[in-house]
């Protein structure tokens, strides 16, 4: 299906895999046994198994499409080291000690995450290119003013307010009512951050194995028997890291993960004094809105990147584009003109508690539910699953603790989701 704004080499696929080559995993043949064995070759499952594999555990990752099918190559690139609810919301629900612990850690991922990129030098365009948070009302625009003035103790951030008449600094658009201006988020290109992981953990000594889906898992006396379209695996040790696409294989995750469709465009590179005028600065960008929208310029700086929820079952990105389109639009209206060249989708892991989850349940250890915010957090709690293997003390994480909690007759079909996208949309449009 072809589009009148659409470009002629039109794709719909993800923009990062028409700029880097997807790498290759080597040997794809599944043993009969394993030390580790790894569900999901995203972030979560790369990170882990660096870990277990260098310190001589055998480790099998596997993947029922290619290794970073999903989110880990398919994400906006934007990194905040921030999780969903508040301060005040967590010190109501776990205590004012609860709620430092579990900001604190998300605040360390993001840190960890900047200096194992440098350390192992990553080739993957990270830049610590700050965010801008627009206020899409007035009345959003005096909280955010008000959460520069009211941070807890411990918690500090530099955030620098930006008024409606100054924000043309950041960005060319009189949609917002001024904005805020956080300097540490950071951005990259997450097909090469994930290309280099995956370079890492074959140097490792792991074993990836694309297109070999898990079809059961059964507990044994010694561990656990994993059956896949290629024959069975038994393990001693299981690790559960597929987040958004977690399905019926393993239930118990399952029904305590929401997936929700994440939906992104590229334009046609734009000439570079246009696109610097459209955005200043290559910071990443996101709104106060409850229904996400999110964009930034491509590492290039010639392309706009747009995402949002426009959509909640549709699975095919060509449908629900002019959708996508008509939000980018409305922010960028001076944008009629411009191709899109790329649209594509994936499923974020929401959880009922907007919190991400690790531990261990039935003898495997999982972690997931990363709220929009999976490639910092993916990367470090996929760091400390693999520390927590192999017993270190180092693994001990905030975000254990809190119970992972489902809903009662949630079966892993969002069915309710519909409904409240639409409630969010509708309170986004009164305010």
């Amino acid at each position: 299906m072809n589009y009148p704004f659409t470009s002629e080499d039109f794709k719909s696929e993800p923009y990062w895999w028409d700029r880097t080559e997807r790498s290759e995993t080597g040997d794809n043949s599944l043993p009969t046994r394993t030390d580790v064995l790894v569900i999901g070759s995203g972030y979560t499952g790369l990170h882990c198994a660096l870990l277990t594999a260098s310190a001589g555990r055998q480790t099998t990752v596997i993947d029922a499409e290619a290794a970073g099918w999903g989110c880990s190559t398919r994400n906006g690139g934007q990194i905040s080291g921030e999780i969903k609810p508040g301060y005040d919301e967590l010190s109501r629900r776990y205590g004012n000690a609860g709620a430092y612990a579990l900001v604190k850690e998300a605040r360390n991922a993001l840190d960890w995450l900047g200096e194992y990129v440098a350390e192992q030098d990553i080739d993957c365009d990270y830049r610590q290119c700050g965010r801008f948070t627009g206020a899409h009302s007035p009345r959003q625009f005096r909280k955010l003013v008000a959460s520069t003035r009211q941070q807890p103790p411990g918690l500090e951030q530099d955030l620098r307010v930006v008024t409606a008449r100054d924000q043309a600094g950041e960005i060319d658009s009189e949609y917002y009512y001024g904005g805020l201006v956080n300097d540490r988020h950071c951005s990259l290109d997450p097909l090469k951050y994930h290309s280099g992981l995956l370079k890492l953990a074959l140097k490792s000594g792991s074993q990836v194995i694309s297109y070999c889906e898990a079809t059961r898992v059964e507990k044994t006396s010694d561990g656990f028997k994993v059956s896949t379209n290629r024959g069975a695996i038994h393990a001693r040790d299981l690790v559960v890291a597929t987040n958004g696409y977690t399905g019926s294989v393993t239930p118990w995750q399952r029904r305590r993960i929401i997936p929700i469709g994440s939906y992104m465009l590229a334009t046609e590179p734009m000439d570079l004094l246009r696109a610097n005028q459209l955005m200043p600065g290559q910071r990443v960008f996101g709104d106060t809105r409850k229904v996400v929208v999110y964009f930034r310029r491509s590492p290039d700086g010639r392309s706009l990147l747009f995402g949002g929820r426009v959509s909640v079952f549709e699975s095919d990105p060509v449908k629900s584009l002019p959708a996508l389109r008509r939000e980018m639009l409305r922010i960028f209206p001076q944008l009629e003109d411009v191709k899109i060249s790329h649209t594509w989708m994936g499923f974020v892991g929401y959880t009922f508690d907007r919190l991400p989850h690790m531990g261990k349940q039935d003898g495997a250890y999982y972690a997931m539910g990363y709220c929009g915010s999976g490639i910092c957090l993916a990367s470090y709690m996929g760091n400390r699953l693999g520390l927590q293997l192999l017993g270190k003390a180092e693994g001990n994480c905030a975000f254990s603790d809190p119970a992972f909690h489902t809903r009662s007759l949630y079966s892993g079909k969002p069915w309710l989701l519909g409904a409240s996208v639409r409630y969010f949309q509708l309170r986004d449009r009164l305010s």
